[in-house]
């Protein structure tokens, strides 16, 4: 899987800064200095809504139709994702899950049933079938590509979500770096989410608190 950053809104964390100060009207007391102390303390007291004014677009390769099935349901994203209506799938490596790929009997026949996938996709194309409707034999395994846009705090709740232990692994894998790469844009605003050594994400403190303002 590959996760790429696309674009973020420029100098994002001043901007929540001044989102948050126009609610308390504490322009004076910005600086450089204070902003990610402040920015902290919003998060830490659930006021998350000013979060919202910056947002961040990802483009996530290599996932499984079965994984974006589940990230098109967050409803405050925007997403573009591959076509199997105008696009032949064709040549790519379908997403085989750990726990068959481990296991010799249950991958050789993940393989030949893909491979069965495949041979049927190819002969509807052949007699004619569009790829529309050719696709209805295309398996969950099939790899696709995203783009997902979504401001920052969304991002924390996806992250929150979809990188815990019960998340799906492969969804748990995408927030995961999308996490690292938000720490890395936005310190103080994911300053609170972790990834633990199996590669979970954890909260020592709420993503979802009732707003304070």
């Amino acid at each position: 899987m590959e996760v790429e950053l696309l674009a973020v809104t420029p100098n994002a964390e001043r901007v929540i800064e001044e989102a948050g100060r126009t609610c308390y009207m504490s322009h004076d007391r910005a600086s450089d200095a204070g902003t990610a102390k402040f920015i902290q303390m919003l998060v830490s007291r659930g006021h998350l809504s000013v979060l919202e004014h910056a947002v961040a677009t990802f483009r996530v390769k290599g996932m499984s139709r079965a994984a974006t099935h589940q990230i098109v349901r967050h409803r405050l994203c925007s997403f573009s994702q591959r076509s199997q209506r105008y696009v032949r799938e064709a040549g790519q490596t379908p997403v085989m899950p750990p726990s068959i790929e481990s296991n010799d009997e249950a991958a050789a026949c993940f393989r030949e049933a893909i491979a069965s996938a495949q041979t049927a996709y190819d002969s509807l194309l052949k007699m004619g079938v569009p790829k529309e409707d050719a696709r209805f034999v295309m398996p969950n395994a099939t790899p696709s590509e995203l783009v997902i846009s979504a401001n920052f705090r969304e991002l924390r709740h996806i992250v929150a979500v979809r990188g815990s232990r019960g998340a799906q692994w492969e969804v748990r894998e995408m927030a995961a770096i999308i996490l690292r790469k938000m720490k890395d844009i936005a310190p103080s605003v994911f300053f609170d989410l972790d990834i633990d050594a199996d590669g979970c994400v954890v909260s020592p403190s709420p993503t979802g608190a009732a707003e304070s303002e």
